[in-house]
């Protein structure tokens, strides 16, 4: 601990004695005590106390920065170098805050784009439709795609939220809740599914159909007016194609999107093969930092949180937004 020097000082002149008892508790007849001012030293050397010293004239101010010394007297000014005030720049020349608008008609030039599945999935669609002249990453599940971005392993994720026949994903927006990244936009795909098969298979040769859960939820009523009643169920819609070119599957097809037969090599068989025809997945795009919305048009904002359990908890929750006059269109 450093040591502490106590120098013990004269009596203040009377100018000063009058002020102090103006303020101070006790009456203007009694004498005012001797006082004494502590300072700490940042040295640990042990120093003795400083001897009192008589009171020196004022002696005359000049140009600088004075200083009072312990006598309660001005010391000699310590001299400032005449330096100019700092110019400072352009308000106009400075850089602005990057907002949504600008990533959402940025090409993404140099951006790593992370989206789940195998190329020629719908997210890899959504990925360039999003950010047309980026690279884009695959990753084999949602999860892998969060962390590729918080690990800075890309620059962004393309992921679904919700589609309007199959619903919202689920898993995507618990993934909001344990990894710290934000929406900085969101883009809309129409989902046009296909019937895939290698070359030369016709309909009537397939007994069975492999896809993506949701695609094969889409397409039920088409599939079972072909006469494909067996599906099986797989993670990805690219991932179906590319199985059934890899294994020459003859008896086999994949729903999946136009892209995909393109590089594995399959014939379309049928094409909008989904029930309904407005089949539309909304996509986030994520990125480690958020954006500062434009105020020349309104802005969505979504909010992710979680509840402690108990009585009346979402009661509460909802009615922050609902005192505040603030609409909310959809609850998940």
């Amino acid at each position: 601990m450093a040591s502490m020097t106590t120098p013990r000082l004269p009596f203040l002149p009377a100018r000063t004695r009058s002020a102090v008892a103006a303020t101070s508790s006790s009456s203007p007849s009694s004498p005012l005590p001797r006082r004494s001012i502590k300072c700490s030293s940042s040295t640990n050397a042990n120093s003795a106390p400083l001897p009192s010293t008589s009171r020196q004239p004022r002696a005359p101010v000049a140009d600088g920065v004075g200083s009072a010394d312990l006598n309660g007297l001005r010391a000699p000014p310590i001299p400032v170098a005449d330096s100019p005030l700092p110019a400072y720049r352009d308000p106009h020349g400075l850089p602005r805050p990057l907002t949504s608008a600008d990533l959402m008609e940025s090409s993404g030039e140099g951006l790593k784009v992370a989206y789940q599945g195998f190329p020629g999935a719908y997210s890899e669609a959504a990925a360039k439709k999003a950010y047309p002249n980026c690279q884009t990453v695959p990753c084999e599940h949602f999860d892998t795609a969060f962390q590729a971005v918080q690990n800075w392993i890309v620059d962004r994720a393309v992921l679904p939220l919700e589609n309007t026949l199959g619903g919202s994903i689920h898993r995507n927006y618990d993934l909001l809740l344990r990894h710290e990244l934000h929406i900085v936009g969101e883009v809309r795909l129409a989902v046009r599914h296909c019937l895939l098969a290698n070359r030369g298979v016709k309909i009537g040769n397939l007994r069975n159909v492999i896809s993506h859960p949701q695609a094969l939820a889409q397409c039920e009523h088409t599939l079972t007016e072909l006469g494909i009643e067996h599906r099986q169920a797989v993670d990805d819609t690219a991932g179906a194609a590319k199985l059934v070119a890899e294994q020459m599957l003859q008896d086999t097809g994949a729903v999946a999107s136009s892209l995909a037969a393109e590089l594995y090599g399959l014939d379309i068989l049928a094409e909008n093969i989904q029930d309904e025809k407005v089949n539309v997945t909304r996509f986030m795009m994520l990125a480690r930092e958020p954006i500062i919305p434009r105020v020349d048009k309104p802005f969505k904002t979504s909010i992710v949180f979680s509840l402690e359990e108990g009585p009346g908890q979402l009661f509460k929750a909802l009615a922050v937004f609902a005192l505040r006059e603030i609409n909310l269109t959809k609850v998940y």
